[in-house]
């Protein structure tokens, strides 16, 4: 059974910083390519981040170059979105994806509210 489990979600202040992680199981972790998207009310949702199935190449969308990392460990098959500087702007519920060919899997989500 494939699962993506989204944590690190939560309230915190504008230029604060979060970590949100993704935890998989029930598939090869290391073939996959993963991103990061994100959704707030009333909008689309949104690509944040990708990275390569090795960790080698990652691609951000311009609204948080500089302000966010992607890294992934496929030791621990998890990936982890190191957000900093927040702005009210990223506020919306960040999503997990996995993607391999047609293959395409996605967590549940986790809020992340920046407000003061």
């Amino acid at each position: 059974q494939v699962q993506l489990v989204e944590s690190g979600g939560g309230l915190v202040q504008p230029g604060g910083s979060l970590r949100l992680s993704c935890a998989a199981s029930g598939f090869t972790f290391s073939t996959y390519g993963l991103s990061w998207y994100r959704q707030a009310p009333g909008k689309e949702r949104e690509l944040v981040a990708t990275i390569s199935s090795t960790g080698s190449s990652t691609i951000s969308a311009d609204s948080v170059k500089g302000r966010f990392t992607m890294l992934r460990d496929n030791a621990k098959n998890t990936v982890y979105l190191q957000m900093n500087d927040l702005e009210p702007e990223d506020t919306a519920v960040y999503y997990c994806n996995a993607k391999r060919w047609t293959s395409s899997y996605w967590g549940q989500g986790t809020q992340v509210t920046v407000s003061s």
